[in-house]
C-alpha cells in the first residue's frame, strides 16, 4: 500500500470519519494523492483501520461507495467549519450508511470457549458495515461539543480536516504551516522590495 505523503492530521487517528475524509489530498504542483484509488488499495485503508478483517477483498463497487461516502463527509464537514447549511443528499448519504448494517456487537457462545461478542457479517456485507461504522463516527463527532473544533487546513492547495488542538492552528500538518509561513514570509519580503523600489524611483 503507497503511504500517504502527510502524516495524519490531529483528530483522524481518534475519528474514522475524518480520516476517510482525508483519503483524497491535494497537493503543490497540481498532484493529487488518493488512497482509495484502487480496490485493492481501499481493502488495506480498510484493513490497517480495524473495519475490515485481514484476507477481505473488496471490488470496484465497494470501493466506489467509500468514495461515495468519502464525499458526502467531506461536505458534511465543510458546511460545519463554514456554518453553512449541508446538502441534503450527503447528509441522506451519510443516513443510508449509518442503516446500511449494525454496530451491534452479536453474542455468541463456544464450547470450551463460553461466551463472547463479535461483529460478523457476510462477505457482501462487509462494505456497509465499515460504512455504518465511519457514518456512526462522523454522527457522533458533527453533533457533539467537539464539533466546534472541526477545521480544514488553510495551506492551499491542501483541504484535509482536522481537530483544533489549540486556538490558532489552521493547518493539518507541520509541513502545511510551513508552507504557509514561507509563503507569509515571501509575500512580505516581496512587498517591502516593491516599496522599495517605488520609493526610489519617486
Amino acid at each position: 500500500m503507497h503511504e500517504t505523503p502527510l502524516p495524519p492530521s490531529p483528530g483522524a487517528r481518534e475519528h474514522s470519519s475524518i480520516d476517510l475524509a482525508n483519503t483524497e489530498l491535494h497537493l503543490p504542483g497540481g498532484k493529487v494523492f488518493d488512497a482509495l484509488n484502487t480496490p485493492e488499495a481501499t481493502t488495506d485503508w480498510l484493513i490497517t483501520r480495524g473495519l475490515v478483517d485481514e484476507g477481505a477483498e473488496l471490488q470496484s463497487y465497494c470501493q466506489n461507495r467509500l468514495i461515495g461516502l468519502r464525499g458526502d463527509l467531506r461536505k458534511a464537514f465543510a458546511a460545519r467549519v463554514c456554518g453553512g447549511a449541508v446538502d441534503a443528499r450527503a447528509l441522506d448519504g451519510i443516513n443510508a450508511a449509518l442503516a446500511a448494517a449494525p454496530n451491534t456487537s452479536l453474542l455468541h457462545f463456544a464450547p470450551g470457549e463460553g461466551f463472547f461478542r463479535s461483529l460478523e457479517h457476510p462477505a457482501t456485507q462487509l462494505v456497509e458495515h465499515a460504512m455504518s461504522v465511519i457514518a456512526e463516527d462522523a454522527a457522533a463527532l458533527l453533533a457533539s461539543d467537539e464539533a466546534r473544533l472541526l477545521e480544514q487546513c488553510e495551506a492551499e492547495p491542501c483541504a484535509r480536516f482536522l481537530l483544533k488542538t489549540h486556538g490558532r492552528r489552521q493547518w493539518c500538518s507541520t509541513r502545511c504551516g510551513d508552507r504557509v509561513r514561507a509563503a507569509r514570509s515571501y509575500a512580505r519580503k516581496r512587498a517591502q522590495a516593491n516599496a522599495g523600489s517605488t520609493t526610489r524611483s519617486a
